[in-house]
């Protein structure tokens, strides 16, 4: 939930309506598809005739914020054990990896190297840059599916084809579920654009429980200590002593950083609760930080599927088993491994559903025609004709806002209520501008 930092300009700058940018892109995408109509298309199995399938996933790694490497290790182990049992509709899966850099350069090389490879698609994905990415892949006609929904721009782009609700629906279930449970609340978050999101989405959730809005406290992504930043959350979450305030970590690799600090400052303090969202936490960083008697105990998380333990996530397990044992790079627990694994899962069933070649333009025809792709209980089922878009201003291509509640519990994190919470109202009722 982090993104690049902000650059001031000279003159003001005017955003496209997302109607707008749906049309230009759309546009950019259909002259694409024209323009080869009479050589090889981008995407076709291979651009040369044989029968491999080719996609790409990307993520950044070894930089100084928001790492994913699990996220191509997931994609390639997938690849291993599709092709270990006869492929896809008995097409090889060739699984081509990129690493962003967490910068818009590197965004954009990624997206011109998919481009220049013919994939058919870019899958389980993620990046801050989606203005960097998604203009190369437009251009190209590749369609975007499952990327971690860590931008706006995912939610705009008429070839992206999210699987979750990204951070828009995190926070916005966050902010309902600490709504009930808290009273002031302090949020800490990236100084980046993409970080300028949270605070609204937030506060639409608390909103929505009448609660007001929280404190909104910026902090630099690559910070190698937040202890001002602690003592100022503290200050405000404990600002009435007539409520338990709460303190809201969003800030990606570096929440634990964050409450490093938080557990030496808040012995000073009376009681306060916390809350972050999955993708800021995980199962492992949980037991790293001392489990039951870390600074995680009690926190209030929102996250976009069931939890780790649930066994709906048996079959991702038994695949990282057979094809990633001992790749320290896949935790099972984390989101963006579960997001990849899920996108695959959908990409399979698309090209199943294929009657004729795996061309990038036949998967777009085929998600656009109203697909009803289920995901074996870890989402609701996903499709992403027009009536099945939600009807959020800011977010026109999110179809799944569906988010569980989760609490950590003896140094667990389970289930804090049964089933999906659907965030679609909150989410329409949000004002991003």
């Amino acid at each position: 939930m982090t993104g690049r930092r902000r650059t001031r300009t000279t003159s003001p700058v005017h955003p496209r309506p997302a109607r707008a940018r749906l049309l230009s892109a759309a546009a950019l995408a259909a002259c694409a598809s024209v323009a080869v109509g009479c050589g090889v298309v981008p995407g076709v199995m291979g651009g040369s005739g044989d029968d491999t399938i080719k996609v790409m996933t990307w993520a950044p790694q070894d930089t100084a914020a928001t790492n994913k490497p699990g996220m191509p290790a997931m994609a390639q182990a997938y690849a291993r054990w599709v092709n270990a049992h006869g492929g896809i509709k008995g097409h090889k899966l060739d699984v081509l990896t990129c690493n962003d850099h967490n910068d818009t350069v590197g965004a954009a090389q990624c997206a011109r190297r998919a481009a220049k490879e013919n994939v058919v698609a870019v899958v389980g994905s993620y990046s801050q840059h989606g203005r960097s990415f998604l203009a190369p892949l437009e251009a190209a006609g590749i369609p975007y599916i499952g990327g971690y929904g860590v931008t706006d721009d995912e939610f705009t782009s008429p070839l992206s084809y999210p699987v979750n609700g990204g951070a828009p629906a995190l926070l916005a279930g966050l902010g309902e579920q600490l709504g009930k449970k808290c009273g002031p609340v302090s949020l800490i978050r990236p100084d980046t654009v993409a970080g300028d999101q949270l605070p609204v989405l937030l506060d639409a959730g608390l909103k929505r429980e009448h609660h007001p809005a929280a404190a909104d406290q910026r902090a630099a992504e690559d910070a190698t200590e937040y202890a001002g930043q602690a003592k100022q959350a503290l200050d405000r979450a404990t600002a009435n002593p007539q409520s338990t305030g709460c303190v809201v970590t969003a800030l990606g690799d570096r929440t634990d950083t964050f409450m490093d600090s938080f557990r030496r400052s808040r012995a000073d303090y009376r009681k306060v609760g916390t809350g972050t969202v999955l993708g800021s936490i995980d199962q492992s960083r949980i037991d790293a930080s001392g489990g039951k008697s870390g600074p995680y105990e009690g926190a209030y998380v929102t996250g976009w599927y069931p939890v780790a333990s649930d066994p709906l996530w048996d079959p991702m397990r038994k695949v990282i088993k057979e094809q990633a044992f001992g790749d320290n790079r896949i935790d099972p627990a984390d989101a963006g491994v579960q997001t990849t694994w899920i996108a695959y899962n959908v990409f399979k069933k698309v090209v199943e559903a294929l009657g004729g070649d795996v061309t990038s333009n036949a998967i777009r025809q085929t998600l656009d025609n109203g697909l009803k792709v289920t995901t074996d209980g870890l989402t609701p089922p996903l499709s992403w004709r027009f009536e099945d878009l939600i009807a959020a201003v800011d977010f026109p291509r999110l179809v799944n806002a569906h988010v569980t509640f989760q609490v950590v519990r003896g140094g667990q994190l389970v289930s804090a209520l049964d089933g999906f919470q659907d965030e679609s109202k909150t989410l329409e009722s949000a004002d991003q501008h």
